[in-house]
């Protein structure tokens, strides 16, 4: 059975807005039926909200419509650039109206069918009425630009193929109660992106370069006030040191196939796209990626890059499926970016994620169920440790493995407030997280909790974040661990005792303060800080602020 598409054609805004729907049939073309669409005009009233007569098969018009002030364009979707994306795409702004533009964001399906939306009930998916052309992101950096006198420049050069974004991020977290000490310590990272579209400046359609550099510098609260070394409780702190201009990203993107299916290749992170989403990327613990995954030698964790690359496509309209093949190798080996040819390879690492995209109800809720499995080819110790375990467990069972690495992430939106986008709503969220235990430290992870907008009426834009984590300590290395302390050895000046688990709370609330910045004030309570109870816990609070140029 054939389903109908919408297509957007135009909006004015004079006291209410005027939005013509093309109505047509879906792939009709490759069914070799040519049909005629037929036009359909609503009305909303942008500043009271007043929906038209009601019609089940739209959106309620009153979860659409934005505050009269609201920093972002009507539709919801912000001017490219965006940093704080996840993904770090930044695609161009221009329609895609032929197979010879590849600038959509996001890739055409395979096939015309659905997936595993096609089992929900025809009135709770609203797939079957529409595609769902709204990108998923959030504005981490806030929305606009700190600078908008320099935006008629930037929309020449965008018009050229070239875009750039410059951004300032800075944390400063306090532990207040607990841990080791109280004190503050302070972080800030600068970065600039700049993306190449090869189709306006060389005319090679679909292809793009993308580029990356930051800098970083500050101290990390966990080490030095709370007492953890495996949970980095600020985004910021962490890979690549002190270094001046570390460099991420720079890869190449191909789109073929009619936008159907992209390539990656090049140095980049596998963060970038593996084991993450902007909702979890709000948050400072899990940015970029969960923290069961962040410890993996292995998991190419932003801002660390290697080489690699990354094939994507959508077999269906709800799902997606990519796969990669990443280089692995130690951090110490290259920690500027820059010093390609000193990198010790060590092996390679092989992931591959599905994703299942539903849209819920009339008002199109977005849910994202991730499944990934990734296997790193490196051999790693065993975590029991040499000695004494070499004395106490049987001769031959010491040895070296691979590493494995599962993991789900879903979030679901509840509601829809204030615009059409993504992330105009509040999202349930949770995940888990399972490593090889064998040879790694943090063997599990799960986590759960929600993100809400328009908490405070009429602060559509602002967002309410609260997030629990699990972490659990390897069982083998816990047991190595107890082999040492029984045989007297030291377990290290970072290790109080034997490690078991430990658990993190996270609260934010995120104020889309003026056009270009975001002010983030953080609560963050930790249980069991360096996973054993000689510290009881610790409790921290702290600002995030983002400014984007």
């Amino acid at each position: 059975m054939l389903k109908p598409s919408f297509a957007l054609r135009g909006i004015t805004l004079a006291g209410s807005l005027l939005i013509t729907l093309s109505t047509g049939v879906a792939h009709a073309e490759d069914a070799g039926v040519l049909s005629s669409p037929t036009k359909k005009t609503v009305y909303v009233d942008v500043l009271s909200g007043t929906p038209p007569q009601d019609d089940p098969s739209q959106p309620d018009a009153r979860v659409l419509v934005r505050p009269k002030n609201s920093p972002l364009p009507a539709s919801g979707v912000p001017v490219a650039p965006w940093p704080g994306l996840a993904t770090m795409d930044v695609p161009s702004v221009d329609e895609y109206q032929s197979p010879k533009t590849f600038h959509k964001l996001e890739l055409d399906a395979l096939t015309g069918k659905e997936g595993p939306s096609w089992l929900l009930p025809s009135e709770v998916d609203a797939q079957r009425r529409t595609d769902m052309d709204d990108p998923y992101y959030v504005p981490t950096a806030g929305s606009g630009h700190l600078v908008p006198l320099i935006m008629p420049f930037r929309e020449r050069l965008q018009k050229k193929g070239f875009v750039f974004s410059f951004t300032y991020k800075g944390e400063a977290m306090a532990n207040i109660h607990g841990g080791m000490q109280r004190g503050m310590d302070y972080v800030h990272e600068l970065t600039l992106q700049m993306n190449f579209d090869l189709g306006k400046l060389a005319g090679l359609n679909g292809w793009s370069i993308h580029t990356l550099l930051m800098n970083r510098a500050g101290r990390e609260v966990s080490h030095d006030r709370v007492g953890d070394y495996y949970v980095n409780l600020m985004e910021v702190y962490g890979l690549s040191g002190h270094v001046v201009a570390h460099l991420v990203d720079f890869y190449a993107e191909k789109k073929f196939l009619q936008n159907r299916m992209d390539i990656t290749f090049g140095r980049m992170s596998l963060t970038h796209v593996f084991a993450t989403s902007p909702l979890i990327c709000s948050f400072m613990v899990t940015c970029s990626a969960p923290v069961a995954l962040k410890v993996d030698p292995g998991f190419a964790v932003y801002p660390k890059a290697t080489w690699g690359s990354r094939v994507r496509f959508r077999p269906t309209r709800d799902t997606m499926v990519q796969l990669g093949a990443y280089q692995v190798s130690p951090l110490s080996t290259n920690p500027s970016g820059w010093a390609w040819g000193s990198e010790n390879t060590t092996g390679l690492m092989l992931p591959v994620e599905f994703t299942w995209q539903p849209f819920l109800t009339r008002n199109r809720l977005p849910g994202h169920y991730v499944f990934g499995y990734a296997h790193d080819t490196s051999r790693y110790p065993d975590v029991l440790g040499a000695s004494p375990a070499n004395k106490v467990v049987a001769t031959g069972r010491l040895h070296s493995a691979p590493m494995d690495m599962f993991w789900f992430e879903g979030d679901q939106m509840i509601y829809r407030k204030g615009g059409r986008n993504q992330m105009a709503g509040g999202y349930l969220m949770a995940g888990y997280i399972h490593n090889t235990p064998h040879v790694s430290s943090i063997s599990d992870e799960a986590y759960g909790g929600l993100s809400f907008n328009g908490v405070i009426p009429g602060r559509v834009t602002d967002r309410l974040g609260i997030l629990y984590s699990w972490y659990h300590v390897s069982h083998r290395k816990e047991l190595g661990q107890m082999y040492a302390r029984d045989a007297g050895l030291s377990l290290g000046a970072q290790v109080l005792a034997p490690q078991t688990d430990s658990h993190v709370i996270e609260a934010y609330y995120a104020i889309d303060a003026v056009p270009g910045v975001l002010v983030q004030p953080e609560f963050q309570y930790m249980i069991r800080p360096g996973e054993t109870s000689r510290r009881p816990d610790a409790a921290l609070v702290g600002l995030k602020v983002i400014a984007n140029l």
